[in-house]
């Protein structure tokens, strides 16, 4: 799967006019979160309405799964396709014999995905439950098998037109031996069921999937906000991106050994994000401050190839950067993730949508920027709640 993407997808993509004041590339940045990925499916809807499509997606995990569906579609198909997946994983069994006693609800329905799996997503892999020991190899070595999500992202994604160059995606994912984080994008190779796959097997739920005889992991076990995909980029563009964050980073003290474990995954998984944009503003600055040195050197001197590949160094983007933050839904409840109830992808969905037609509102990005510092957050309160 190494060559390059059909359509001339390896070149710079020259993005589409945007709606809503924005200028540059649009680009989604979307977590990993199991279930709360409801959430991202909410976002694209309100943009989607208000006339703004992603020109690139960076997803891992439920986001890579996400981003697959949105890039794997024509525009006017990316909804009813989002909504067909999450209408297919909700979890619809245990609901009636429940109703009479709530307080039960959710340890019986959560009982009831590990023991036996979400249709159209996973299934229990009966080897693996029966010892920790047993040598199953790496791509099945692990408690669920993936196949029915093979088989619904087989059936909603039209791999063809992704890999055609209408948008550009890239997925997250850890090689299995070096622990190093990998991306693949449709901008350079042919992008494939398997990469998605890939990029969705989170250990020790999932099994590694193999990619040109590696083994690979869910991306989001080393950075669960690929942010750093789109402010790494080369070459860079000037871009209004929209990170799309399913776990609070902030949060409060918890007081019992069920709220630590919630609060330990908020952490783990909202990792990355802040100190990523923190870095990035910085190398961002510099870029910006070589860009101005350039007037203060003389047109001679401007033409020596020492002084060329030192200003090469310097940069004219801007980055709009509009956090949109999930709320805390269940608290600090650690199987928030994997509560796939209709009920709760209904209520991250609308929380998602009602945030981003906010932030539509708002239109952020329209705001003056320093022209030194290049980057610009937004929304990392309750803004947009």
């Amino acid at each position: 799967m190494g060559t390059k993407a059909k359509g001339g997808a390896d070149a710079p993509r020259v993005p589409k006019a945007a709606g809503n004041g924005i200028t540059g590339q649009v680009v989604f940045v979307l977590q990993g979160g199991g279930a709360l990925g409801a959430y991202q499916a909410g976002v694209y809807q309100a943009l989607h309405e208000a006339g703004v499509e992603p020109d690139w997606i960076i997803g891992t995990s439920i986001g890579a799964i996400n981003g697959s569906i949105i890039a794997g579609n024509k525009e006017e198909d990316r909804l009813a396709q989002l909504r067909q997946f999450w209408d297919r994983v909700a979890y619809r069994g245990l609901l009636e014999a429940t109703r009479y006693c709530p307080g039960v609800e959710n340890t019986m329905l959560n009982l009831a995905t590990l023991t036996q799996g979400i249709g159209n997503f996973f299934e229990p892999n009966p080897g693996a439950w029966r010892s920790l020991h047993a040598r199953l190899g790496v791509e099945r070595a692990a408690y669920y098998s993936a196949e029915p999500l093979r088989n619904t992202l087989s059936s909603l994604v039209d791999f063809d037109y992704l890999n055609d160059g209408h948008m550009r995606l890239t997925v997250g994912t850890v090689k299995v031996l070096s622990g190093r984080m990998r991306y693949f994008t449709n901008r350079d190779i042919v992008l494939g069921l398997e990469h998605v796959m890939a990029s969705a097997a989170i250990p020790p739920a999932f099994p590694a999937v193999m990619i040109e005889g590696e083994a690979y992991w869910d991306g989001g076990i080393y950075s669960n906000t690929p942010l750093e995909a789109v402010l790494d980029d080369f070459p860079r563009r000037s871009s209004v991106i929209f990170a799309v964050q399913m776990w609070p980073v902030e949060g409060p003290e918890p007081e019992t050994l069920w709220q630590v474990m919630g609060r330990q995954r908020d952490i783990q998984y909202s990792s990355r994000a802040e100190s990523h944009i923190v870095r990035q503003k910085q190398i961002h600055r510099l870029r910006h401050v070589i860009r101005e040195l350039e007037k203060y050197i003389p047109e001679s001197e401007r033409k020596s190839p020492e002084i060329k590949e030192l200003l090469s160094w310097g940069c004219h983007t801007s980055m709009h950067v509009v956090e949109l933050n999930a709320p805390p839904f269940s608290g600090m409840d650690p199987t928030r993730d994997i509560d796939f109830t209709a009920s709760g992808i209904q209520a991250r969905w609308e929380a998602g949508y009602a945030h981003a037609k906010r932030a539509i509102e708002l239109a952020p990005w329209r705001q003056e920027m320093d022209h030194i510092e290049g980057i610009a957050v937004h929304g990392t309160g309750a803004e947009f709640a």
